[in-house]
């Protein structure tokens, strides 16, 4: 009988001070020699703070109008590539990245900042970062790698939490991540830094600032496609943005898109660890001028 069993689950190791797995560093030396180009536009979260949703409002903005097609036949990881990602059952991010024939390229990481190819800041790339509070954005990763293959076993909630508050997860810290993003907006003026919140409150808003941060004047009736092709239910049921065609992902035990709301938190935090949360998040969000809604 053929063997169609996938591969174990990796496990997680330090990686230049930050914990990782091998599908994000095994193709390291092309990661960090990537070429950037002026006009790429860099998407950068930490994972499962709205990636896929930024990343298909800016392919809708650039290309929605003058290659409709692609929104139909080229999935989304195709159109905007992972760029660390090494996973075997699709070509490297690097190598999709290269291949991209659109100007702009929009190429996403969850790379701390540390970590991002220095051609990027080289050649003074737009960057658009979106943030989640970290309550919400825990809640999201816990089941995102319940039902993801290329991440370590999640263990029960009370333990998955646990390691998100010591920073043992792919990609590191939450803190760090969201902080050092935070801070390098300070010298590299090309960084749009949005907030998961406000989009679910108002993308109207959101999408106008992006706009004028990314100097493109669409009209009313484009703004309005944008913000309807992007709607969660229609990205949930649609093939080309839900991931359901990567075998990764066991879409039995949990949807890639699962709820996409603000303050999911709440059925999931006991009492108890709710206080514990809050407690170690006043210790560790060095920041003061970094605020975060846990609700909307």
């Amino acid at each position: 009988m053929e063997n169609t069993e996938l591969p174990p689950r990796p496990l997680l190791f330090d990686f230049e001070g930050v914990s990782m797995v091998h599908h994000f560093t095994d193709n390291w030396e092309k990661v960090q020699n990537f070429q950037a180009r002026p006009d790429d536009i860099l998407i950068a979260t930490y994972p499962k703070a709205g990636t896929t949703w930024i990343s298909y409002i800016l392919d809708l903005l650039y290309f929605g109008q003058s290659a409709p097609e692609r929104q139909t036949s080229i999935p989304i990881y195709e159109r905007v590539p992972f760029l660390e990602s090494y996973f075997h059952v699709i070509p490297p991010g690097t190598e999709l990245a290269d291949k991209l024939t659109t100007s702009p390229r929009l190429i996403k990481t969850h790379l701390p900042v540390q970590l991002v190819p220095k051609s990027f800041w080289e050649q003074n790339c737009r960057v658009v970062y979106v943030a989640r509070n970290a309550k919400d954005n825990v809640v999201s990763y816990f089941h995102f790698d319940r039902m993801n293959k290329a991440h370590p076993e999640p263990g029960d909630w009370s333990h998955f939490l646990q390691r998100f508050m010591d920073g043992k997860m792919v990609f590191g810290p939450w803190y760090d991540h969201v902080t050092g993003w935070w801070e390098k907006k300070q010298t590299h003026s090309k960084t749009h830094y949005m907030f998961y919140e406000d989009m679910i409150e108002d993308l109207g808003r959101d999408l106008d600032r992006l706009c004028s941060f990314l100097g493109l004047s669409p009209s009313v009736e484009e703004k309005t496609r944008v913000m309807e092709g992007t709607q969660f239910d229609k990205m949930k049921s649609n093939s080309m943005t839900n991931y359901s065609s990567l075998p990764v992902m066991d879409f039995k035990i949990s949807p890639f898109m699962r709820k996409g709301q603000v303050g999911d938190w709440k059925h999931h935090f006991t009492v108890t660890q709710n206080e514990k949360f809050d407690e170690h998040y006043q210790k560790n969000m060095s920041n003061p001028n970094l605020q975060f809604r846990t609700v909307v």
